[in-house]
């Protein structure tokens, strides 16, 4: 199945006490799809979705990286969405 648009998983890495900052800023961007709060490795995980590469790049350098608080990310863009809803799959079929 062909993606309509580019979709990433950006694992985040926030300064502590700028958290609830930092989430606050990301969920205002019409990119982020869905934004989680995590334990692990990571603060926070964004799912971000733009039209291409050019245009999640510009999201990531020029929007992302220059929220307040952002430390560092690590980016997993998705080549094949197995489950889940972009596929009409969900995790109780």
């Amino acid at each position: 199945m062909r993606l309509p648009r580019l979709l990433a998983f950006v694992d985040i890495f926030v300064e502590s006490p700028l958290l609830d900052d930092v989430v606050k800023s990301l969920n205002a961007f019409p990119n982020v799809e869905e934004l989680y709060e995590v334990t692990g490795e990571f603060d926070v995980v964004a799912l971000v979705s733009t039209a291409d590469i050019e245009e999640f790049r510009d999201f990531l350098k020029n929007k992302l990286l220059k929220v307040k608080g952002v430390k560092s990310t690590v980016t997993s863009i998705v080549l094949n969405p197995v489950k889940g809803p972009r596929n009409g799959q969900t995790a109780h079929q």
